[in-house]
């Protein structure tokens, strides 16, 4: 029997092996610190070999900043180099604006000139020398001294920054402006400042001084266009830069300070001054006499007259060196100079100028409206005219071309066309005009009135809200709105419950080429400015396809009811000003709400034409609508046109225009001539002419004695006919 009390006790297990594991830790970390600090003793007696005190430690200390801060910067200034390495290795060099493209008329005459005018065929030894002696006093003084960058000058230039000096020189030298012109943007940042002179550095040390200072004068911009020396001296002097004199070459170096500050055909004022400083530099800098800047100083540059420049086409140069750089990219067309026809009339333009012009200025205040645009093609699309503005050398804006106005009831085409081609109905339907309403929306008639029963013809002569209204809802919003893309525009708008009404965002050239669908019989007319580009060497590059099939976008029936229904807008409707004698005028009028804008557009057999009225601003009208100003500018414009030219007639119209007289002629003889346009009489030269004729009656009224009669004046009929 077991001991209920026995207990078995537990071997215990010698400690010994965990006892001499911890030794051996312990002994180890001692043994450890123990070296580590004779090392340490070792090091400081080391160091203690170096150790100065006194003055000596001040420049010690000094020296170990210095080479720590340097080291930093050095780090620095090698990561903020690394785009100039990257600009290098790349060869990314930038292109002086691409192109320059030489536009002509429909006639083949020259009409203006967009992009760069570039030469660099002239040799540095060619150049006058008082032409290189001004840059360099100006520019860059101790350029053939310095290896890129003018430390001096840099110096003098932040001393005059500070000291608020408008100093005459900068402080890049000739060699960064040359890397910012070749490689960089004119952005003002300091990582832009230490790129450029990273890549100064480098054009010093793979061009000699002569070669940079060649590369300066050809790549520089000079203002109106002109990248270079020679290009400036042909565009502001009419001469070779070889025959420039003093006075031209001073004024020449000025500008590559500030070009367009500095461009006498921009501030004549200035730029003689600039040159005045120039002569100054080169006296001051030793490298001419006072006596020998004397005649320069007394008669400074006169450049060429530039007026024709702005009595061209200003708004549709604009708009065809857009579409001239967007073929030439899309070609891949070599080289950048070009010669571009286009299809600008320059008659018609003059006529489209003085319609838009003429009614803002005699009753734009009464209306409060400063602003106007109009576009005319003929009724295939080739665009004869462009009025962007009233003023281009006040605005450059170009209004014809901007999505951002409300057509209002000029949009109203689009909504009876959809009608006509989905429903089936015709002008002489019947349709109720009575309030209508797509949820809360409830449009109203502009009397706020109702017909109850009328036809479409009237309702649309009329400029009826609730009708359109209507047929959206019968055709719906969606096809309306696909419509009008297929005939013409081309920017995307809402659809929206008011869609039939005209709220959408279009602009004039895309009215007019929607329009153009009417008169060309149904098919898609997109307007177009462009016929042919080459190069200067006559290499073909592109021309348009006159041959080209046009798309059907609407039916014949449904363009002769259309027709129809523009022609009653003039005769008996809201567009009754368009009446042109002889004419068969068409077209539709169209007013945005609080009266912000105002537009007619339609068409002749000869032309299609779409004008706007507004202000920039946004800022409402005197209740101007669209049958008042653009209506009268409209049919001032095709009463202008339609001088001397053989009127068609109209699809679906009956209007038969007057014969035209055609004296006897040689037909063998007129079959050599060469197409151009005949000559007409334009508003300017018809007023002179009117006033003339008015002086004539009344001298010839106060000549006439108690005895004779005033019947040898010139009839009144006769001056009107002009």
């Amino acid at each position: 029997m077991q001991d209920p009390f026995y207990t078995k006790e537990k071997k215990r297990k010698p400690a010994g092996s965990m006892l001499a594991a911890d030794a051996w830790l312990d002994s180890s970390l001692y043994e450890f610190w123990q070296a580590l600090g004779r090392f340490y003793t070792r090091y400081q007696d080391f160091m203690s070999r170096f150790h100065v005190s006194g003055i000596k430690r001040f420049f010690v200390e000094i020296l170990s900043d210095a080479f720590t801060f340097g080291a930093i910067g050095c780090v620095l200034m090698t990561a903020l180099a690394l785009p100039a390495f990257d600009i290098i290795d790349r060869g990314a060099f930038n292109k002086a604006e691409d192109y320059s493209v030489i536009f002509l008329d429909r006639f083949g005459n020259e009409i203006g000139r967009r992009g760069i005018r570039s030469d660099d065929s002239v040799a540095l030894d060619q150049m006058p020398d008082y032409l290189i002696k001004a840059t360099l006093a100006t520019e860059d003084r101790r350029f053939y001294e310095h290896f890129g960058i003018d430390v001096v000058g840099t110096l003098r230039a932040l001393a005059s920054n500070a000291q608020g000096d408008a100093s005459t020189q900068g402080g890049s030298s000739l060699t960064q402006q040359l890397a910012k012109n070749m490689f960089l943007t004119a952005e003002r940042t300091l990582e832009r400042k230490i790129v450029e002179a990273f890549l100064a550095v480098w054009l010093e040390w793979h061009y000699s001084k002569d070669q940079i200072l060649k590369l300066y004068f050809d790549r520089a911009y000079m203002g109106g266009g002109n990248f270079g020396v020679t290009a400036a001296a042909d565009f502001y002097f009419g001469k070779r830069v070889q025959d420039i004199n003093l006075a031209e070459a001073v004024m020449l170096a000025g500008m590559f300070k500030a070009p367009t500050r500095y461009a006498p055909h921009v501030d004549l004022a200035a730029a003689r001054g600039r040159a005045n400083l120039v002569l100054t530099n080169l006296v001051a800098s030793g490298f001419l006499t006072e006596g020998q800047v004397t005649a320069a100083r007394r008669h400074p540059a006169a450049p060429v007259d530039r007026t024709a420049d702005l009595n061209s086409p200003n708004y549709f140069l604009d708009y065809a060196f857009e579409e001239a750089k967007r073929l030439i990219d899309e070609t891949d067309a070599p080289g950048n100079n070009f010669i571009v026809r286009t299809t600008i009339d320059t008659t018609l333009q003059a006529y489209a100028e003085e319609a838009i012009n003429s009614v803002i200025r005699e009753q734009g205040v009464q209306y409060r409206v400063d602003q106007g645009a109009m576009v005319v093609t003929d009724t295939e699309g080739a665009i004869r005219a462009m009025v962007g503005g009233t003023d281009y050398a006040k605005s450059q804006f170009n209004r014809t071309i901007v999505s951002s106005r409300q057509p209002g009831s000029a949009y109203k085409p689009f909504v009876y066309a959809e009608a006509f081609e989905q429903l089936g109905l015709k002008p002489s339907d019947t349709i109720s005009d009575r309030p209508v309403c797509i949820g809360d929306w409830c449009p109203q008639n502009y009397g706020r009135s109702y017909r109850g029963q009328t036809t479409l013809l009237s309702a649309f002569a009329s400029s009826i809200n609730t009708v359109p209204v209507t047929l959206s809802i019968k055709t719906g919003r969606d096809s309306i709105a696909e419509l009008s893309y297929r005939m013409g525009l081309r920017a995307e708008y809402p659809v929206t419950r008011s869609l039939a009404l005209g709220v959408a965002s279009v602009s004039v050239l895309d009215m007019t080429s929607s329009y153009a669908v009417f008169a060309n019989h149904g098919l898609k007319t997109p307007a177009y400015g462009l016929t042919r580009m080459t190069t200067l060497t006559d290499q073909l590059i592109w021309e348009h396809d006159a041959d080209e099939v046009k798309p059907r976008v609407l039916s014949e029936q449904t363009v002769a009811y259309m027709n129809q229904m523009m022609r009653a807008v003039v005769t008996s409707g809201t567009g009754t000003r368009a009446q042109v004698e002889g004419v068969p005028t068409l077209g539709k009028t169209g007013t945005t709400t609080s009266y912000r804008d105002a537009w007619f557009a339609g068409f002749t057999g000869n032309y299609v034409a779409a004008v706007w009225l507004g202000n920039d601003d946004y800022r409402p009208t005197n209740t101007l609508t669209g049958g008042l100003l653009p209506t009268v500018a409209w049919q001032k414009f095709m009463a202008y046109a339609h001088t001397n030219i053989e009127v068609k007639p109209v699809f679906g119209i009956d209007f038969v225009p007057p014969a035209p007289i055609i004296a006897d002629a040689d037909l063998d003889a007129l079959d050599e001539l060469a197409a151009e346009r005949p000559p007409s009489l334009k508003p300017a030269a018809a007023r002179k002419l009117l006033d003339l004729a008015t002086r004539f009656e009344t001298v010839l009224a106060n000549n006439s004695g108690p005895g004779e009669t005033a019947s040898t004046a010139p009839p009144a009929g006769a001056a009107t006919g002009l």
